[in-house]
């Protein structure tokens, strides 16, 4: 892999290797998007097995069976159903907030368990279920599970990571989220051929293999040398690094985290700490990319794709045929992101998924309005016409899984100063499942009433986002975790909220004023 490395003059090398020693580790630890991925394909899958809506949803079961010839746009229209699947995107906030103190206190590995186990009691629950309430019940306990899987899993990838490797190996959480999707839908595809219509007690309770991964998982993890300086280990954190970095001089990275760690000890209140100046390009990172991934319109794209994939006439088959091929795509996207994210930049990839984005919506609005047009009822539909909006789709699908996907996750991540790394990746998930939960709850209800506009109102953010990332977004790739001070000195808007005594000179930082353009890339 040829990975072009920038040392100019304001940015720092460590020594290190990618040992494969911190490739397992990493690539375990990423499991932990598996939870998320599943849960995600797997609801998705059951809401639509006539079975389990007969069972719990009586009133969306009958509204589906009169409506089946009208109109497409309204069928899903229930409250009770999105509150089943929104119930999770609640409890994975809560969880987040409480697992920020979890993660700095006990270390990250503590909270990967957590969510494990958490998640493990969830699934069995739904797997149960024999009303409502425990559905309910099981749905915020996954929920529980997740907030603390996603809190702690980015942090500790980004820990592990050499700089020079820190945006492939994050992205594996990102990668294991995308194969968590298509593995749910594959079996769902299955277990909804059950005869009996109990396979969705097979789909709901088949979470338990990806929550006992992370369990086991993070119990044979070692812990990250950030943490472990966090709590006090400084000679078990010294040989871990040396160990991570597969060489003996580790002295100056190890200094720079004593420094880091020694910085955030004196912060007795890192929630109260977020909202001093100098940290406020963190918090508008924090809270815009998780609120612009979620208004992308994916989900939206997601929920089309079985619609229209029947229509061409794959029949049964459809809702198997869609997953897949937009599973598919999705976790192939994601490893063409893992490949170049330390190499063309995170603004590039940002830049291009945005525009590549927006003229697939576009066209697919345009071609869903002119044939499904304002009654939802499309008719007879060309096979032609189909391909187009499918290919287009795919297109879609492909240029948010590397972009918006993987680096929603990654930036945020990876910005935040030690001192106050924990609190703000808490408040990048909260805002993330606050406003997943807010577009699961309104998106059917938007769909009845906006028909296909709704895709010009995702197309709209799509601009909206790439105009902020074009002029507020610095460009991270390639500068080690606890340099980043410098990126905000530099840029034309934040340097006015950061000073130079906010990230000093000497200590370990050496720099110069130096341009921000890219370096011997």
């Amino acid at each position: 892999m040829a990975v072009g490395i920038a040392v100019g003059d304001n940015k720092k090398a460590y020594p290190g290797n990618l040992t494969p020693f911190v490739t397992v580790t990493c690539i375990v630890a990423a499991m932990g998007g598996l939870i998320f991925g599943y849960d995600i394909g797997i609801s998705g899958g059951v809401t639509a097995m006539p079975s389990f809506l007969k069972k719990f949803f009586p009133s969306v079961y009958r509204k589906q069976q009169e409506d089946s010839i009208s109109n497409q746009y309204c069928q899903y229209d229930s409250q009770t159903l999105t509150m089943f699947t929104s119930s999770l995107y609640l409890a994975a906030l809560l969880a987040s907030l409480v697992a920020s103190t979890t993660t700095r206190k006990f270390g990250r590995k503590l909270s990967m368990l957590f969510g494990g186990v958490l998640f493990c009691a969830g699934a069995i629950i739904n797997g149960a279920a024999k009303a409502v309430w425990m559905l309910i019940v099981g749905r915020i306990l996954l929920g529980f599970g997740i907030g603390f899987a996603n809190q702690s899993v980015p942090l500790y990838l980004s820990e592990m990571a050499p700089y020079k490797f820190r945006g492939a190996l994050n992205i594996g959480f990102q990668l294991s989220i995308t194969v968590g999707i298509l593995v749910a839908n594959v079996l769902n595809y299955f277990f909804a051929k059950i005869h009996g219509g109990w396979g969705w007690r097979l789909s709901l309770g088949g979470a338990m293999v990806p929550a006992l991964i992370i369990t086991v998982g993070s119990l044979v993890l070692p812990d990250t040398p950030n943490s472990m300086i966090e709590r006090g280990q400084h000679d078990e954190a010294r040989e871990k690094l040396r160990r991570i970095r597969g060489v003996e001089d580790v002295d100056e990275e190890f200094r720079d985290l004593v420094a880091a760690s020694e910085a955030s000890m004196k912060i007795e209140h890192p929630w109260r700490n977020l909202l001093q100046r100098k940290y406020r390009p963190h918090m508008t990172m924090a809270v815009m990319i998780p609120f612009f991934q979620q208004l992308t319109g994916i989900n939206v794209i997601m929920f089309y794709a079985p619609v229209l994939f029947n229509t061409i006439g794959f029949g049964s088959n459809a809702s198997l045929m869609s997953a897949v091929i937009t599973g598919v795509v999705n976790v192939v996207a994601t490893m063409v992101s893992i490949y170049g994210v330390d190499k063309w930049g995170r603004r590039f990839l940002f830049l291009e998924g945005g525009f590549q984005m927006l003229i697939c919506q576009a066209v697919v609005a345009a071609c869903i309005g002119a044939k499904f047009g304002i009654n939802g009822n499309p008719g007879e539909l060309p096979k032609w016409y189909a391909i187009v909006v499918v290919l287009f789709i795919c297109i879609y699908v492909a240029g948010f899984a590397w972009s918006w996907g993987p680096l929603g996750w990654l930036v945020p991540s990876e910005i935040f100063p030690l001192e106050i790394r924990s609190a703000a990746q808490s408040i990048n998930v909260s805002v993330n499942m606050l406003f997943t939960f807010i577009v699961a709850q309104i998106f059917l209800t938007m769909l009845c009433h906006l028909k296909f506009g709704l895709f010009l109102v995702f197309a709209f953010f799509v601009v909206l986002m790439s105009i902020f990332v074009y002029y507020f977004l610095p460009e991270t790739k390639g500068i080690p975790i606890e340099e980043m001070g410098q990126v905000w000195k530099t840029h034309w808007f934040w340097s006015r909220y950061v000073a130079d005594e906010d990230y000093p000179i000497g200590g370990g930082y050496e720099m110069t004023k130096g341009g921000q353009g890219p370096k011997n890339v």
